[in-house]
């Protein structure tokens, strides 16, 4: 699907990796480019034609990350980093201020390190209790496994909607309904879901959403954390600096700006955010529904033709979203993606920032497919192709 529109598939290259980067079209590309060939400036600095350009255009990606996760306002979409800086500013603006010892957070052994370390940090911090939900045998979150697991004391859900290495699609509605019915904050890391379905925070009832740029054909060094206005004003910034402020004294006195520019401390990831917003218009040109669609298709036979390699072990057959984690019998998961990229196939080995997943799978490390929109049927042939061989793959590795 659109494969021409990516320069780097002029390449002889077979790309799996799509849970860790994505790849950019041309389009993204090109507004990067034009920013810096043909109207560079600060933003919300000057009183010229090119710096108002960049603000109406810088301010205009808000608007296009409000209608992508249909929040109720732009002014609830606060640029980051990425996922990880997004989830560190709820944990350690927001969070380290409302909750306190003894407080319960739920998160899953399937969380990436993203949505685990800040809340292990914050448990020695100020004494918040980590609580594990179970997963199924399928690695799978339930309604009834998230039940069992709140207490009175349960303050924090916070999940992603779809994992980075079993994918799978977590009842994100109906987790949303309880933590509402209940007072419980809902966090919710949408790296995996934001790319590859429509996303609805409002539909989710969720306080927070994280995503990164980068996985959804945009920029590295730009993220995004909606979160409910209220929840933003109470929302301590992480980095202080010019442009977020209205004034400050030899006092000590400042007072800050209003949501969300209290958060753009500094120059700003400009090129990086006008990258974002072409590749959200990109991704809604061709239309959320249709490439979920796709890659369900593209999944389906990815695993159909996975079986007919001999001693494979596939850990997520079941899941819904585009991610196969897999290994050969009695081949390390790095020896194997070594193999494949020998003949220019990239695939994930490893543990994938999921660190404590082993506890729940009984491995370690594993190979990880992850599909998106420019990847085709004849790629997934050509990979089988080679892993039929794998019996010679310690003639390439060694």
């Amino acid at each position: 699907m659109n494969r021409e529109d990516f320069p780097i598939f002029k390449q002889d290259l077979i790309y799996f990796d799509n849970g860790a980067t994505t790849m950019k079209p041309q389009c993204v590309i090109d507004s990067m480019t034009d920013y810096y060939s043909n109207y560079t400036a600060n933003a919300h600095r000057g009183d010229y034609d090119n710096s108002m350009k960049v603000d109406v255009l810088y301010e205009g990606v808000r608007g296009k990350v409000r209608k992508l996760i249909d929040a109720k306002d732009a002014s609830e979409v606060v640029f980051t980093k990425g996922t990880t800086e997004s989830l560190n500013l709820v944990v350690f603006g927001f969070m380290k201020n409302e909750l306190k010892e003894g407080d319960e957070v739920l998160l899953t052994k399937s969380e990436h390190a993203s949505n685990l370390l800040p809340w292990m940090e914050l448990e020695k911090e100020i004494g918040i209790v980590i609580k594990y939900i179970p997963l199924t045998e399928d690695n799978e979150v339930t309604i009834p496994n998230v039940l069992s697991t709140i207490t009175d004391r349960t303050k924090v859900i916070s999940l992603a909607q779809v994992t980075n290495v079993i994918g799978d699609v977590r009842p994100m509605k109906e987790i949303g309904e309880i933590c509402s019915q209940r007072g419980i904050y809902f966090v919710v890391d949408g790296a995996q879901s934001v790319p590859h379905r429509k996303v609805s925070v409002q539909e989710m009832n969720a306080d927070f959403l994280a995503f990164s740029g980068h996985k959804m054909l945009g920029p590295t060094g730009v993220g995004v954390l909606w979160g409910k206005k209220e929840l933003l004003e109470r929302t301590k910034p992480l980095c202080y600096g010019g442009g977020m402020n209205t004034s400050f004294e030899s006092t000590g006195d400042f007072e800050l700006k209003e949501v969300p520019t209290k958060f753009d401390a500094g120059t700003p990831a400009i090129a990086e955010v006008i990258g974002l917003g072409r590749a959200i218009d990109y991704l809604e040109e061709i239309g959320l529904d249709k490439i979920e669609s796709y890659e369900q298709e593209l999944k389906s036979y990815l695993l159909a033709r996975l079986k007919e390699v001999p001693k494979i072990q596939i850990y997520n057959e079941k899941t819904a979203s585009s991610i196969v984690a897999f290994n050969i019998e009695g081949v390390f998961s790095q020896d194997t993606a070594v193999y494949l990229n020998h003949y220019h196939i990239c695939v994930r080995a490893g543990n994938h920032c999921a660190k404590i997943l082993k506890e729940q799978l009984g491995v370690k490390n594993t190979c990880r497919i992850s599909l998106y929109l420019y990847n085709t049927k004849e790629e997934i042939d050509e990979l089988i192709r080679v892993l039929k061989d794998a019996e010679h793959i310690f003639d390439i590795v060694l």
